[in-house]
């Protein structure tokens, strides 16, 4: 048996630049910088594109696949590999810089449980001249609001409450005529369909890593 001096464990050795490709990926790579002859590197090169391509079919489907795992070989290589590249060869400075940060939204939101998007709606509502759209699109956004409320407040609601929230939100402009002639979406159909979708992400977010581990065990 090997001393665990002498194993061969992964976190001693040297670290993935694009994990997703693997090891070998990474070998092969650095074996092409060690090619002294230009002509052999280039075929060595392409051969590693080949390759590489093969590893990640899904790739295809990516505008100018081609360009993209080029720029991934150089970017494996850590820009070192001198290679005739069919596409210009990416900087470092371009792949690695922060983006601008982006500024935040400074508005404030009156209901955070209904988020910006109910707000825009109501404003459009707002905006209708015809009253029959007008009347529809209320409706439409009184059920939204009773089931973003839902999500984020996992109880009962009266449609009272959203009817009244939508009065405040939009400053008194929108109102429920009769009220109670308007029924929106039950509470007991939404919080399950609401359970039924947050079990159906936990299934999948743990097949996926379940996954994502069985593909980095393989490739390593």
């Amino acid at each position: 048996m090997l001393n665990p001096e002498e194993k061969d464990y992964n976190t001693r050795r040297p670290r993935l630049i694009i994990p997703e490709y693997g090891r070998n990926i990474q070998r092969m790579v650095d074996y092409a910088l060690t090619i002294e002859d230009r002509e052999e590197r280039n075929k060595v090169a392409q051969a590693i594109i080949n390759v590489m391509g093969q590893l990640n079919p899904h790739l295809r489907d990516v505008p100018d696949f081609k360009h993209k795992l080029w720029d991934h070989l150089f970017i494996i290589s850590d820009f070192k590999l001198d290679v005739d590249s069919p596409y210009p060869k990416p900087k470092r400075e371009d792949i690695y810089t922060k983006p601008e940060r982006l500024p935040y939204p400074q508005k404030r939101i009156k209901f955070k449980h209904y988020g910006k998007l109910v707000e825009e709606l109501i404003k459009k509502a707002i905006e209708l001249e015809d009253d029959e759209e007008r009347k529809t699109l209320i409706f439409s956004i009184a059920n939204l609001m009773k089931k973003d409320y839902l999500t984020w407040n996992k109880e009962s609601v009266d449609d009272e409450k959203i009817f009244k929230d939508l009065e405040i939100l939009s400053g008194g402009k929108l109102k429920i005529k009769n009220a109670e002639d308007v029924q929106l979406e039950e509470t007991r159909a939404i919080l399950a369909r609401n359970k039924k979708s947050a079990s159906s992400n936990n299934n999948r977010k743990h097949y996926k890593n379940k996954n994502k581990n069985k593909n980095r065990n393989r490739k390593n």
